[in-house]
């Protein structure tokens, strides 16, 4: 289970990594800083997973080739950032897929460390969401995962059903794959037809009262 969990990261971190160095290009970033977005998108939820089951020090941190590899996907996106962008939709591909093996490998180190089966979920989940999370965070963005189609949902069932499988005793292998074709096939359909979840309302219904007057503003005035 820990070469399993580790190989899935490597993966994740490869595929995950352009993301975060894609859109420190189109915000116009220097080097450093694309360098920077690469690691966070593609280490951040494994970093946090691995505080919260006491896997410290964490293994972005003292094992190099996920540092190797997110610098070299950073590299390789700096400098071929005009081919990259033409391919957007391959782009989205390589996101649904980090989001998978992440949320894959997350639930399975979880488990390898003893974590309950809800919890394992949860981390699964998180190590999946986190870097895209802080990635949008240090650009000030709104977090994709609170606005995309069916983002963390497809983590979470695929967390899920890595869970299941270690309750019932299956073999590894093929409730991995299954897991990760769950994880990408969901957020793939999700985003090819547009599936979310239901979006608050509250906010424009609000602003549209306003303009039409159905709603009083504040008319307090100070007199001195």
């Amino acid at each position: 289970m820990e070469e399993l969990s580790l190989a899935l990261d490597l993966i994740g971190t490869f595929v995950f990594a352009p993301s975060g160095a894609l859109a420190g290009v189109k915000r116009g970033l220097d080097l450093f800083g694309v360098l920077v977005l690469s690691f966070v998108a593609a280490n951040s939820g494994g970093i946090t997973r691995d505080l919260l089951i006491g896997a410290v020090p964490p293994a972005a941190f003292h094992d190099l080739r996920y540092l190797g590899i997110s610098a070299f996907a950073g590299l390789v996106t700096f400098y071929f950032a005009q081919v990259i962008v033409r391919l957007s939709n391959a782009v989205l591909l390589f996101d649904a897929a980090g989001l998978a093996f992440f949320a894959v490998a997350g639930a399975s180190k979880a488990l390898d460390h003893g974590v309950s089966p809800v919890m394992a979920v949860v981390l699964g989940m998180v190590t999946g969401i986190r870097g895209g999370m802080a990635r949008d965070v240090l650009l000030t963005d709104i977090p994709t995962v609170l606005r995309a189609e069916l983002y963390a949902v497809a983590a979470l069932l695929a967390a899920a059903a890595v869970v299941v499988g270690h309750l019932l005793q299956l073999p590894v292998a093929p409730v991995t794959i299954l897991a990760l074709i769950l994880c990408f096939g969901l957020r793939v359909m999700a985003i090819r037809y547009r599936w979310q979840l239901p979006v608050a309302k509250f906010a424009k219904q609000t602003d549209s009262a306003q303009k039409l007057g159905t709603i009083p503003r504040n008319t307090d005035h100070h007199t001195s």
